[in-house]
Formats: structure tokens, sequence, C-alpha cells
């Protein structure tokens, strides 16, 4: 293999490292994307449920009752 041809292939191999790198993020930030959903998701339908729990135990009865 001549001189150039190891540069030629020296090239195309960081050009696809570069590609798999880039690939790669763009996954990983999908993930914490669909991670940080996922927690507000769990998170405000907790907190709304604990909401309903905590009014309904400690609201002051009708004033009839």
């Amino acid at each position: 293999m001549g001189m150039t041809e190891q540069l030629s292939h020296a090239a195309r191999e960081r050009e696809e490292i570069t590609g798999r790198l880039a690939h790669f993020k763009a996954t990983q930030q999908k993930f914490q994307h669909e991670r940080e959903e996922y927690y507000a998701t769990t998170l405000g339908n907790a907190w709304s449920g604990f909401g309903r729990t905590v009014r309904s135990e400690f609201e002051d009865p009708p004033f009839w009752s």
C-alpha cells in the first residue's frame, strides 16, 4: 500500500468514526429526552395523586353534616 492509499484509508476510517460518534450522541440525547419526559410525567402523576389524597382527607367537612 502506498502512502496516498494509507492516508485515504485513514481519512475514510476517521469519517466513519465521526459518523458513528454523531449517531451515538444523537441516540444518547434521544434517550436523555425520553428519560426526562418519563420522569416529568411520572412525577406529575404522583404529585397529582398525592394532592387529591391529601385534599380529600384533610378538607373541612361540609357545613350541614
